[in-house]
């Protein structure tokens, strides 16, 4: 179970209760997956800055990769980078298959980030009442 990664400018680790507790109350995806959303960690600032990862939904049966950082953080590539090192690590190590990404369609920066990472567009959604689409990457397409 790897608990720590390292990208050129940060530290992807397992949440703290520092970081979020009320996340952390339920949260099992390590022990059931192997994978999760981590806390992203500035290497230049040594702090918090948003999280990463890919999780699992058994209800979907499907493995999803997410982010979100701090507004301070957009626009400096902080979720390419995690986000890549994360989709490699799960097709490298666990080989994963499939991978999705979801945002609203009006989140343009977070489509160029799935895009970025050489996700492709699959379908539109509704994502709690909103339009969304779902973007996907198949292992063998890195």
């Amino acid at each position: 179970m790897v608990l720590e990664l390292e990208t050129k400018r940060t530290i992807l680790r397992r949440l703290t209760k520092d970081d979020a507790l009320d996340f952390l109350l339920n949260y099992d995806q390590f022990e059931k997956y192997r994978v999760g959303r981590m806390a992203v960690v500035s290497k230049e600032e040594l702090k918090f800055i948003g999280w990463c990862g890919i999780k699992f939904d058994s209800n979907k049966n499907e493995f999803d990769i997410g982010f979100r950082f701090y507004r301070k953080y957009w626009n400096k590539g902080f979720a390419t980078e995690t986000a890549k090192k994360c989709l490699e690590f799960g097709f490298d190590q666990l080989k994963i298959k499939r991978v999705v990404g979801r945002a609203m369609e009006e989140n343009t920066a977070s489509i160029k980030v799935l895009e970025k990472l050489g996700m492709k567009f699959k379908e539109n959604f509704d994502f709690e009442g909103h339009k969304g689409v779902i973007y996907e990457l198949l292992g063998n397409e890195i």
